[in-house]
């Protein structure tokens, strides 16, 4: 019998598993092969030093590109359309919002934290089964192995098998929008600002890279986005040039563009019977606001909160792991899911009235900056 479990090979997992490791438990990880993962991620502030503090990135400049500034364009047809609006740091005396990363140099950061953990060892396989006891969990892997462990994680996505198993209620909503990823190289660079153009079928988003390198995040109707993923590289930098409303001249795909399909995810609580859930088991967004990474950073943060507030020599420690955890995030996963979701939804809102509430609150943000500063908390993941 081991300490811990933890299934799944993402950020999230790696995170997790370094975490329940450095706190003393003996850890094994599950993690299954799989192709690296091409996409950024925008972390915030607070994720970041989260990062630094638990050992899992030293210098954040070695790897990312700050964010400085976040711009948001109307290009809606609507008639009540919403001003531009410029967020900047400067303005709550930060350097940055934060940082754009390669995902694979995070995972890379993160392995390398992972190595030199004597009590942390790693198994490439699946997880085929998962049952719960009084004291501990039987799990059965896909390589015919079996494994008893008092707790077990689930960072194992969004069809979480440990999340199924456990017997944890989730709600699942699919959109018929998609979201198209590439990284592009511009004439001109955008420095450190991100943008946002927002059109009737979601936002094309451009996330500085370094240099004249930039990030696309395009949501769109799955139908539109899979014609353009269809077409030619040169006929892709057209459109792409078109959408970005030329503000930085040519534009050149230097990566394939990749589609990956839209939903959202939510559970009722993410830790009981000794299993805790983390990052897209627990819950998953649209690309909105930045939040998906964040939101499963704050998870693992707080499962080392757990940890570190428990007596991990007691019988039944992994119940009372889980039962504090889902605690701790039960207001962060109700609150960011809320935002999100009412975010992504008033971008595609064609009902006259909700189009005036969001341009009048994107008008409220501009102006009033009280609104101004609780906005940036809550984009930031400020707790």
């Amino acid at each position: 019998m081991t300490d811990a479990v933890i299934v799944g090979g993402g950020l999230a997992g790696l995170a997790a598993a370094v975490a329940v490791a450095r706190a003393g438990l003996d850890t094994i990880h599950l993690v299954p092969k799989g192709p690296p993962d091409r996409r950024t991620s925008a972390l915030m502030l607070p994720s970041v030093e989260y990062l630094q503090s638990a050992g899992l990135v030293t210098e954040p400049a070695s790897i990312g590109h700050p964010l400085t500034q976040i711009r948001i364009i109307d290009m809606t047809p609507r008639l009540i359309r919403a001003p531009e609006t410029l967020f900047d740091s400067a303005e709550i005396g930060l350097s940055a919002f934060g940082w754009n990363f390669p995902n694979v140099k995070l995972a890379e950061a993160f392995e390398a934290a992972r190595s030199g953990l004597p009590r942390l060892r790693t198994i490439e396989t699946t997880l085929d089964d998962l049952s719960i006891g009084d004291d501990s969990s039987t799990l059965k892997l896909g390589n015919g192995e079996t494994l008893t462990a008092a707790l077990v994680v689930g960072a194992d996505g969004k069809k979480s098998r440990v999340r199924e198993s456990a017997g944890f209620r989730a709600r699942e909503n699919g959109f018929t929008q998609a979201a198209l990823v590439c990284d592009l190289g511009l004439e001109r660079p955008i420095g450190g600002a991100s943008i946002e153009f927002h059109y009737e079928n979601g936002p094309f988003t451009l996330v500085p890279a370094g240099g004249n390198r930039a990030n696309l995040v395009w949501i769109d109707e799955r139908d539109t986005l899979k014609a353009v993923q269809e077409g030619s590289k040169e006929q892709m930098a057209a459109l792409f040039r078109e959408k970005s409303q030329r503000l930085f001249g040519a534009i050149e795909l230097l990566t394939p563009a990749h589609m990956f399909l839209l939903s959202t995810l939510s559970v009722d609580i993410a830790g009981k019977d000794g299993v805790v859930l983390v990052g897209e088991s627990a819950h998953a967004f649209p690309p909105i606001g930045a939040q998906g990474l964040n939101l499963g950073l704050r998870d693992v943060a707080d499962l080392a909160a757990s940890l570190a507030a428990t007596d991990l020599g007691q019988p039944g420690f992994a119940r009372r792991v889980s039962e504090d955890y889902a605690r701790r995030r039960a207001g962060d996963l109700a609150r960011t899911g809320v935002v999100v979701d009412t975010l992504f939804r008033s971008l595609l809102a064609d009902f006259l009235p909700a189009q005036a509430m969001r341009a009048g609150g994107l008008w409220a943000l501009k102006l009033l900056p009280p609104l101004r500063k609780a906005a940036f908390d809550v984009g930031m993941g400020v707790r």
